[in-house]
């Protein structure tokens, strides 16, 4: 891959490009969305390595909301990953 994810401390968010339809999308998550759905009693996590550990199911989340209308970069959020919440589906 010739973007690999990162950490950028100023936005507090792990950026990353996911490739969709012969095209890379910027994408980012916020280090409190990946503590929350993933690591929530943790006190040590490391946001790119819990995106490394789960990038296959946040980029699905990224695919979803690209096929649903949203445009680039897509902004990763809870609802993403846990879309069944608060839907009456738990």
């Amino acid at each position: 891959m010739s973007n690999p994810p990162f950490f950028h401390d100023a936005s507090g968010a792990v950026h990353f490009w996911v490739p969709i339809d012969g095209a890379l999308v910027g994408a980012s998550i916020r280090k409190e969305t990946l503590h929350y759905c993933y690591r929530s009693t943790a006190v040590d996590d490391q946001p790119l390595e819990t995106y490394q550990r789960h990038a296959q199911e946040i980029d699905a989340a990224v695919r979803r909301r690209v096929s649903g209308g949203s445009v680039e970069p897509v902004m990763v959020r809870d609802y993403d990953l846990h879309e069944a919440v608060g839907k009456g589906i738990e």
